[in-house]
């Protein structure tokens, strides 16, 4: 058995290390506010594959009390990057790897700044699921897993062993993850994005949830336009998605249950929303790419003017 640690334990990293530990691997998860409770409590995943408890969990507050391990799992937002540096070294092994499971593009390179090329993979995971409380993570439907080595900014690291991504590939099958390893991580990536960039970007600025923007002609059409110009600027940066995937995404958000996007939540709660890595790094790539997206623009700007003004009120809240 693989010894994981999780960085981030929150809807995602909660629920993929809770069915990690529960098949048997020892994982360890940073939980900070969260640690004292799971030691006491356990680690709660209600499921609709079938709901679990973990009676007994390495919960930890701080990375300086965790074992150094073989894989570390990134579960933060891409917010929280920053901390990488001081999150990582300690719990890392010398010989380990990073696992990337953060939305956006080009989220991996913060991580292989602090551990090196070579030593991090990224995965697009296709997961809805929320954290309800805490230790307890409702996992509402999916949960693929598209795993890959990431090869740098300028897609010239070396790449992670094969041995080794085949060796996470099956600790994560067996522990019933659905999961495929890909050589094409960006594409994985720019797919994704397809979805996270219209469903994230109109929940916030149209306050609203998934099936709602679907049961609207005027949503559904902006959606789509949306997607379309994603599915542009992927081709224009070299990683050809076919047309037909706008279909394929529609289709299943249509099967989708009632779902708030992550980035919502996060405006809700009034916590840093992923912008940069959703939307500015894709715009950057359309754009040394020679092309323009107005839609994506769009959707960044109003999100950073909502961010600004909403830190803007919080701190004139605060002075008066």
């Amino acid at each position: 058995m693989s010894r994981y640690a999780v960085i981030g334990t929150g809807a995602l990293g909660g629920y993929y290390g809770g069915l990690l530990a529960k098949a048997g691997h020892e994982v360890h998860f940073l939980m900070r506010s969260d640690a004292s409770h799971v030691r006491q409590f356990g680690l709660r995943v209600d499921s609709k594959h079938g709901d679990f408890h973990l009676p007994a969990v390495h919960a930890y507050a701080a990375v300086e009390e965790m074992p150094v391990c073989e894989f570390v799992i990134v579960a933060l937002k891409s917010t929280h990057n920053a901390a990488l540096a001081q999150l990582l070294p300690p719990v890392l092994g010398k010989e380990g790897y990073a696992i990337v499971l953060q939305n956006g593009l080009h989220v991996e390179s913060a991580t292989e700044a602090v551990v090196g090329a070579g030593r991090v993979m990224g995965g697009c995971c296709f997961l809805c699921s929320n954290k309800v409380g805490p230790g307890h993570i409702r996992h509402l439907d999916y949960g693929n897993i598209l795993l890959g080595s990431y090869r740098g900014l300028s897609g010239t690291s070396p790449e992670v062993p094969v041995a080794v991504l085949d060796r996470v590939v099956g600790d994560f099958a067996k522990a019933g993850i659905p999961i495929e390893g890909t050589s094409r991580l960006q594409l994985a990536r720019w797919k994704k994005l397809m979805w996270n960039i219209p469903f994230n970007g109109l929940s916030v600025i149209l306050n609203t949830a998934t099936d709602r923007l679907m049961g609207d002609a005027a949503g559904r059409a902006l959606v789509r336009a949306i997607m379309e110009e994603v599915q542009v600027a992927a081709n224009a940066c070299g990683e050809p998605v076919p047309v037909s995937h706008i279909d394929y995404l529609i289709e299943h958000t249509d099967q989708m249950v009632p779902y708030d996007s992550s980035m919502r939540l996060d405006y809700l709660a009034q916590r840093p929303m992923e912008i940069e890595a959703i939307f500015g790094n894709p715009l950057k790539a359309a754009r040394e790419a020679g092309m323009a997206a107005p839609r994506i623009q769009v959707l960044h700007d109003q999100l950073k003017f909502l961010e600004r003004n909403r830190l803007e009120g919080n701190s004139k809240g605060a002075a008066g």
